[in-house]
C-alpha cells in the first residue's frame, strides 16, 4: 500500500485552516498546516483556503514570499486547490474594497455579485452543475451537487474552458474552476458534507498520483 500524499494547507492568518485540515485528513492525506517554505515546497499538492478581504489576503501572502512558492509549486505542477477567498486569489486582480493584483495563475477578475436583490453574502446551499468533466468532480453526481457558499464576489473568468462548474444566486456564477492541476472552488467543501469530502478525495487522490513520482518532486 502506498503512503498517504503530503498535503500542505497555506498558512498566512486567514480563514478556517483547522476545519480544511480535518477535512483534507479524513479525505486520506497527511496534512501539514504552515507557512514555512521548506515544508511546502516538499509536499504531494497545496490548498490555499481563504475567509476575508482580497487586499489584505494578498498583502499577507506577499509579505511571506507565499505568492512566489505558489506560483513554483504551479510551475513544478503540484496540485493546487484554492477555497472561497483562495480561489478568488488565484486571479489576476479584484474590485473588493479598493484595486489589488492578484496570484495571476488563471486570468481574469473578481467582482462583486450580480444579486439581483438578494441578500448578500450568499450564504447556504446552491446546486452546483457541472460543465465540464474534471478529475475533481469525479464520482459526483454527473449533473452536480449542493455545496455550502459564504460569499458576496465572484470571479469573471477570461477563458470560459477554465469554468468547471457553475451555481446561481441572481445571476450564473463560477463555482468551481481549473487548468491543469490548478483548481478553485467558490464553496467551502470542508463545509459540504459527503460531497464536499468527496471532491477533496479526489484532489487527494491528485496528489497520490504525484507522489508515485517521489524522485522527479524531490528534484523540483
Amino acid at each position: 500500500m502506498s503512503a498517504a500524499p503530503r498535503v500542505g494547507v497555506i498558512d498566512y492568518g486567514m480563514g478556517n485552516r483547522r476545519s480544511v485540515q480535518k477535512a483534507i485528513e479524513r479525505a486520506g492525506a497527511k496534512v501539514t498546516v504552515t507557512a514555512d517554505h521548506g515544508e511546502l515546497d516538499a509536499c504531494d499538492g497545496l490548498v490555499l483556503p481563504g475567509v476575508g478581504a482580497f487586499p489584505l489576503a494578498m498583502r499577507r501572502l506577499n509579505e511571506r514570499g507565499l505568492d512566489e512558492l505558489i506560483h513554483r509549486a504551479v510551475h513544478r505542477d503540484a496540485p493546487l486547490l484554492g477555497i472561497c477567498l483562495g480561489m478568488q486569489l488565484l486571479f489576476e486582480r479584484s474590485e473588493e474594497i479598493e484595486p489589488s493584483e492578484g496570484l495571476g495563475v488563471l486570468p481574469g477578475e473578481v467582482r462583486w455579485l450580480h444579486a439581483g436583490g438578494l441578500r448578500l453574502p450568499h450564504i447556504g446551499w446552491s446546486e452546483v452543475t457541472f460543465e465540464q468533466s474534471s478529475p475533481l468532480t469525479q464520482g459526483l453526481p454527473a449533473a452536480g451537487c449542493p455545496f455550502y457558499h459564504v460569499h458576496s464576489l465572484t470571479v469573471a473568468a477570461a477563458d470560459a474552458h477554465d469554468v468547471l462548474g457553475t451555481a446561481e444566486y441572481g445571476e450564473r456564477f463560477p463555482a468551481i474552476v481549473g487548468r491543469g492541476r490548478v483548481f478553485g472552488v467558490q464553496f467551502h467543501p470542508e463545509k459540504s458534507s459527503r460531497h464536499g469530502l468527496q471532491m477533496l478525495g479526489a484532489f487527494v487522490g491528485m496528489c497520490t498520483s504525484l507522489d508515485t513520482d517521489g524522485a522527479a518532486r524531490a528534484a523540483a
